[in-house]
């Protein structure tokens, strides 16, 4: 399951997407709109600044905007960032110990189709194609 985490962090990059035209978006105006709690973003918004999803500024006129195109943004990069790795399954996980059962695991190939599916699905998407 996909945390508030990760899908906080995926509308707060589309609030500021849609917002920094008119200059640097503050938390208060995001949290506003998105009825996400400036508390909860101040955990968020660290982990973008960071790894340069966003630029931020303080003082009077601060706030955050996009380091790029909306376009560039691509979804699973965001909920890997926030989420960690999307594994359905932990001996899928890159740091996973080697399972004991893999080779007569018979549920195997079934979970790796499926986080191929996941990884595919959320690689394919861009802040871009959801607004």
């Amino acid at each position: 399951m996909i945390s508030t985490r990760g899908r906080y962090a995926i509308r707060v990059l589309l609030d500021i997407a849609e917002h920094q035209s008119e200059g640097f978006v503050k938390t208060k105006d995001i949290s506003e709109r998105q009825g996400i709690s400036q508390k909860y973003m101040e955990q968020i918004m660290p982990v973008l600044v960071k790894n340069n999803l966003l630029k931020g500024v303080s003082g009077k006129v601060g706030g955050y905007k996009l380091t790029k195109d909306k376009k560039d943004y691509i979804i699973g990069d965001i909920l890997t960032l926030t989420e960690g790795d999307l594994a359905p399954v932990k001996c899928l996980k890159p740091d996973a110990e080697p399972c004991s059962r893999i080779k007569e695991c018979k549920t195997l190939p079934m979970w790796k189709e499926y986080y191929k599916i996941t990884k595919e699905f959320f690689n394919s998407k861009t802040l871009a194609d959801l607004g």
